[in-house]
C-alpha cells in the first residue's frame, strides 16, 4: 500500500533563496498553514528535504481522509 505525504507550510519563504521559494511553489504551497497531499515518491521527498526547515510533513496511509489523520 502506497503512502501519501501531507506537507504543511509552517514558515514563510521570504528571505530564503530563490530556488527554495520555487520549490515551495512547485509543491503547491502558497500560504502559511496551507497543506497539500502528494504521493510518497523520491522526487517529492527530495523537494521536501530541500525546504525541510519551512515545512512539516506527515505520512498518511493511502485512502485516509484529510480529517482523520491528526
Amino acid at each position: 500500500m502506497s503512502k501519501q505525504l501531507r506537507i504543511t507550510l509552517i514558515k514563510s519563504e521570504i528571505g530564503h533563496t530563490k530556488d527554495q521559494r520555487r520549490t515551495i511553489r512547485a509543491l503547491g504551497l502558497h500560504r502559511l498553514n496551507q497543506s497539500v497531499e502528494h504521493e510518497n515518491m523520491p522526487s517529492i521527498r527530495g523537494m521536501v528535504g530541500k525546504v525541510r526547515h519551512l515545512v512539516k510533513t506527515i505520512e498518511l496511509e493511502e485512502g485516509t481522509k484529510a480529517n482523520e489523520a491528526k
